[in-house]
């Protein structure tokens, strides 16, 4: 079979592997939909310790159950469409016993540790079957649009400390595909106003087309801090998310919120640049609660199938385009451009 194998940095080649074969506990998928995430493009653009090469990518899916030897094998069936929950559990530790299972550090991930999804095929390991990681899905919402479980998942993540309600201004920085998660995700929970903020244009046409109230580009000479002061009289917004990799996005979202405002850094900075200066004082002085979010744990994952089941949550607009596998790399063109909001792999199409 044709997969999209990560051989290094720059390097994710479309070879012939060996269809995978099932061990005991194991079940086989016939992949009908991958996006690609930011994730995947990093690691293509600078690589990634955590993996080590050769890997077949991909962790944002949707598939059918062809084959299992997993006797224990829970709520579905061969047959049936399934998304999967990408964190695998080893041993115990006080992060997992305490419900935070994404901190732990006795996890592999599939994508990272475990070839994913950007193949026809695609074995679940059987510690993923064995914790209940395979989730049915329940309607005719495409495969195309159930792939997006896993980043939809991330984001509620960080809803879960954030709290948006109803007297909520909120604003997100960086209109990409997890930016418009994350503004929907507010406005669904009752924002009363919801801002996207971005340094592109064309990312802002897009994000226009969604529910939200407004769009503002981010400038050198920092107006759109004023402008933010404009839209909300002055206050700036109650909730502000750093969605996009950017010490400068941190220091934005310092800048605009609000007094007693609530900040998440959804986005971590690049590893070889990790230490940003930031204006602290607006910590201080403006009593700020900021939090930081880092994957999902299976309850954020099961909500997330969830609300792109119910039909409430437009994951048709989130994503873009579509590609063969073949074509895969260009999916990394149309990321860094711009044109593209999310793009999904269809392994199998040509």
């Amino acid at each position: 079979m044709k997969a999209a194998v990560y051989q290094g940095k720059e390097q994710i080649i479309v070879q012939n592997v060996p269809e995978p074969v099932l061990e005991a506990g194991e079940v086989l998928l016939q992949i009908e939909a991958c996006s690609v995430c930011g994730t995947d493009l990093r690691t293509y653009r600078h690589g990634d310790a955590k993996i080590t090469p050769p890997r077949i990518l991909g962790h944002e899916f949707c598939g059918r159950v062809i084959e299992s030897r997993a006797p224990d094998l829970k709520n579905v069936k061969v047959g049936d469409r399934v998304v999967v929950y990408i964190v695998i559990l080893h041993g115990n530790d006080v992060y997992i016993e305490m419900g935070r299972a994404n901190l732990t550090s006795h996890r592999t991930t599939i994508s990272y540790h475990h070839d994913g999804a950007f193949a026809p095929l695609m074995k679940v390991p059987a510690a993923a079957v064995a914790q209940g990681n395979i989730f049915p899905v329940t309607t005719e919402i495409s495969s195309r649009d159930m792939s997006i479980s896993e980043p939809l998942g991330c984001v509620m993540n960080a809803h879960s400390r954030l709290g948006v309600g109803l007297k909520d201004t909120v604003a997100v920085i960086g209109a990409g595909p997890i930016g418009i998660m994350h503004a929907l995700v507010s406005r669904l929970q009752g924002a009363q106003k919801v801002y996207v903020l971005d340094v592109n244009a064309e990312r802002l046409k897009m994000a226009a087309q969604f529910d939200i109230d407004g769009t503002v580009l981010v400038t050198p000479d920092g107006s759109h801090r004023e402008k933010i002061k404009e839209l909300t009289g002055g206050l700036g917004t109650s909730v502000t998310i750093a969605a996009v990799s950017s010490a400068a996005a941190q220091n934005d979202a310092l800048e605009i919120a609000a007094k007693a405002g609530r900040i998440n850094f959804f986005a971590g900075l690049p590893k070889s640049a990790p230490v940003a200066p930031l204006n602290v004082n607006h910590i201080h002085y403006k009593e700020l609660e900021i939090s930081g979010s880092y994957s999902e744990k299976k309850s954020d994952f099961r909500a997330a199938v969830a609300l792109i089941e119910s039909g409430r949550f437009p994951a048709d607009k989130i994503v873009t385009h579509t590609l063969p596998i073949e074509r895969i790399t260009e999916a990394f063109t149309l990321m860094e451009s711009g044109e593209a909001l999310k793009v999904c792999i269809i392994p199998g199409s040509v």
